[in-house]
């Protein structure tokens, strides 16, 4: 059965920034067809939860209390990658509008709730790496 990495708040873990999860209901049908692979790469690189919302700020990742903790998110970053190396994953699924695992937009680094076009650190990652980014709002393109 195929692996995929996915984020895991998506799956019902509780590592988003506020403790809570972003529990996604198309998890019980890619159950079906694939191995999942949970990964919060905010958490392995290093924070709690909860924890300080994060925005990218130019080529910075900086909490709203003015923290710099690019290096905990590379850190996440590189340890997903090494996860889809090791396992032979080729698929991520990740969560949209993160500064980790954002796939076509994130916050736009000032806190005020507004996107732009953009991607998380570890999506970033992993596609230069050749991993097919997804985000939750492309599941169905797998089932």
């Amino acid at each position: 059965m195929e692996k995929i990495l996915i984020s895991a708040c998506l799956v019902g873990d509780k590592t988003k920034y506020d403790g809570k999860s972003n529990y996604n209901e198309k998890v019980k049908l890619l159950l079906e067809k694939y191995e999942l692979v949970p990964f919060c790469p905010e958490m392995e690189g290093g924070l709690p939860s909860p924890r300080h919302p994060s925005e990218r700020v130019k080529d910075r990742i900086k909490m709203d209390n003015g923290k710099d903790v690019t290096k905990a998110f590379d850190t996440g970053a590189e340890l997903a990658l090494n996860i889809c190396l090791y396992l032979g994953i080729k698929v991520a699924i990740l969560k949209e509008n993160s500064p980790s695992c954002g796939t076509h937009k994130i916050y736009d680094g000032t806190f005020s709730h507004k996107l732009k076009d953009g991607m998380g650190v570890t999506a970033e990652l992993l596609k230069i790496k050749g991993i097919t980014v997804l985000s939750e709002d492309e599941i169905d393109t797998l089932l």
